[in-house]
């Protein structure tokens, strides 16, 4: 009896990709050994993405420390689109290029939108590169909170709390704040939004009076940022890699990486990624196939839960 068709169409799929992976691993090793990718690697920029709302830092930060660890990568650009979003991460990817700027040069390129904490991050590297039409700047901070006490009178319902110590509920979506709550919170919102804008000062080389009156959540046009100094220069993603090729001393046209970063599973980087190093061809592959088996396996790393305060709506924004 002949087999199943699907059975052998699948058996046919199994045993090309197992062929072209086992290929790819081979042309990696036979680059490696040739010393290819010693060539390549003295006129590579690395383009790494920072996408959306900022909720976690983890990939973000162990991509940079990979990027600083690999010799083959001369300069880095980072491009933003991002429109902020939790303070604790943003803070922790601004000091992750910070780092990553000691040991080569970083270019931060601003996308269509890169305000609040996107800004942040930005403000880290060596130079700033946007768009004339590019939104920045909202260098602020905020704290929402909701009060549904009006509405719960209306129904008929009432909240009991049972808390130990006097400010635990602060925030509590059941009742208003308190004239000593409303000055609490403002003065934890005040040292966070000087947080910024000393770190916007210190990234960008610039009075601390200056950076403050900057500061009031204002956003910008990429032209009125260059304007007021918050921009190096006006132009794209090739000019920023272009920028990033000559602070790194790159002769004619650099060679592109782009690395994305969303991580691989643990036991993916530990046979392959972190094991061999790839020629341009195989790193392609091995980062596909990387992504394929985190969305298999993973999850989105973007869906983690937040750090919040207590009953707080939305915490910290930036």
């Amino acid at each position: 009896m002949a087999r199943h068709p699907v059975r052998r169409a699948l058996g046919l799929l199994t045993g090309l990709l197992v062929l072209f992976f086992v290929l790819a691993l081979a042309t990696s090793l036979i680059s490696v050994r040739r010393g290819a990718l010693g060539q390549l690697g003295g006129s590579t920029v690395a383009v790494i993405p920072l996408e959306g709302e900022i909720a976690s830092s983890d990939d973000f930060v162990d991509t940079l420390k990979d990027v600083g660890d690999r010799a083959s990568i001369r300069a880095v650009v980072v491009r933003i689109n991002s429109p902020g979003g939790a303070v604790a991460p943003s803070q922790e990817m601004y000091a992750s290029i910070r780092r990553l700027a000691e040991k080569k040069p970083v270019v931060a390129s601003l996308g269509s939108v890169a305000a609040s904490g996107g800004y942040y991050v930005a403000s880290a590297a060596d130079v700033i590169v946007a768009s004339p039409g590019t939104l920045t700047g909202s260098i602020g901070v905020i704290l929402e909170l909701g009060n549904v006490s009006g509405l719960l009178e209306k129904l008929g319902v009432q909240a009991t709390v049972v808390k130990a110590g006097q400010h635990k509920d602060i925030g509590s979506p059941f009742r208003s704040l308190t004239p000593e709550e409303q000055t609490l919170l403002q003065t934890m919102v005040d040292q966070v939004h000087t947080q910024f804008i000393d770190a916007v000062a210190a990234g960008r080389k610039m009075d601390a009076g200056r950076a403050r009156s900057l500061a009031d959540g204002r956003i910008f046009s990429g032209q009125q940022a260059k304007d007021l100094g918050l921009v190096d220069e006006l132009g794209g993603l090739e000019d920023a890699v272009r920028i990033a090729a000559s602070r790194a001393g790159i002769q004619g046209e650099p060679r592109i990486e782009r690395i994305s970063p969303r991580r691989a599973p643990w036991w993916w980087r530990y046979l392959v990624a972190d094991r061999i190093p790839l020629g341009p061809v195989t790193a392609e592959v091995a980062e596909f196939l990387g992504n394929v088996a985190f969305a298999g396996g993973g999850g989105n790393p973007d869906t983690r839960p937040l750090w919040r305060l207590p009953v707080a709506t939305r915490g910290f924004q930036w």
